[in-house]
């Protein structure tokens, strides 16, 4: 668990801003250099989402969705707005919200708020999004404010409506990143959380076609 490997919490967020204000505003700086995986990851996650998006009773809306660890909108332009009415974005580091509103172009109009925010400071509107996103952030927070961080995206869900976690997995325990002061957990340490939280997952998928070097990445759907 994250109380193991993070001595200071303090410390522990601001390193990690500190971290992402030297990073370049640029998809490959986003990625940590892997730029050349972001269409193979959009094109899985568009496959995963669009099962839930499909007609049927228990289908999920289209009206409004919520980026978590935005950066620069890699996510939001390519995956949400051509899903999605309008898109909210929110980011620790307000640089890449700066540079997100010309990244993302016309289409940026219908981004309606760009929020500057920690997660573990974030509360999502109540019952608001169809979809909450959150990739590759919450190796940024502690155990604890990740847990309260997914109930608060519960209460910002609207009816039928899904939490989309994707993120790298270790393959046991938590391991501590110091360079950008993150840790990666486990499938059994994430999935207890989720439960912790009170949510119920919906869908498992590991991400394929990825390098061989890196991380395993799974995306999680619940609510």
């Amino acid at each position: 668990m994250t109380s193991e490997v993070v001595e200071n919490e303090f410390e522990f967020y601001s390193k990690a801003e500190k971290y992402w204000k030297d990073v370049p505003a640029t998809v490959d700086g986003m990625l940590g250099g892997y730029g050349h995986i972001s269409s193979i990851d959009i094109n899985s996650s568009r496959k995963f989402l669009q099962r839930f998006l499909r007609d049927g009773p228990n289908r999920t809306g289209t009206t409004r969705a919520l980026d978590c660890g935005a950066g620069i909108g890699r996510i939001t332009k390519r995956l949400l707005l051509p899903l999605f009415k309008t898109v909210d974005m929110v980011d620790v580091t307000e640089d890449f919200l700066t540079k997100a509103k010309s990244y993302l172009g016309e289409e940026g109009r219908r981004v309606r708020n760009y929020f500057c925010c920690g997660l573990q400071d974030f509360s999502p509107e109540a019952n608001s999004y169809d979809v909450i996103w959150i990739q590759w952030v919450i190796g940024h927070l502690t155990d604890n404010h990740l847990s309260d961080f997914l109930k608060r995206c519960r209460a910002g869900l609207r009816p039928n409506g899904i939490v989309v976690i994707k993120d790298n997995m270790a393959q046991e325990g938590v391991i501590m990143d110091d360079v950008d002061s993150s840790v990666c957990r486990d499938l059994d340490v994430v999935r207890k959380i989720i439960r912790r939280a009170g949510l119920h997952l919906l869908a498992e998928e590991r991400q394929e076609n990825f390098p061989d070097e890196i991380y395993h990445v799974y995306t999680f759907a619940m609510r």
